[in-house]
């Protein structure tokens, strides 16, 4: 038991400390950067200048990436503790559409 418990708390402390991989690659177009972020869990918050479609713009910054989490308690084990679960993550992705 105490091993599951270990390998479950290694694994939340891994996804707090992970921040979102290939965060904008150069030859990704704004749908492609929004749609991998949405794909790491994270909910997208979009900036956005000028009127232009989604496909001509162009991905200028993705910043502010937040984490949520609270502590679930573990039962059933000898030692009785908590876990950190993550709850939400969002982050901001500025948009040049003009």
């Amino acid at each position: 038991m105490r091993t599951a418990r270990a390998i479950v708390v290694a694994g939340a402390a891994a996804g707090v400390l992970v921040t979102p991989a290939g965060i904008a690659a150069a030859d990704m177009t704004a749908a492609e950067t929004i749609a991998n972020l949405e794909a790491q869990g994270y909910t997208v918050n979009i900036d956005r200048v000028g009127a232009g479609p989604l496909s001509d713009c162009v991905v200028t910054n993705v910043r502010n990436p937040q984490t949520n989490s609270e502590y679930v308690g573990v039962v059933g084990d000898d030692e009785p503790g908590a876990v950190r679960v993550i709850t939400s993550q969002t982050i901001s992705v500025s948009l040049n559409c003009t």
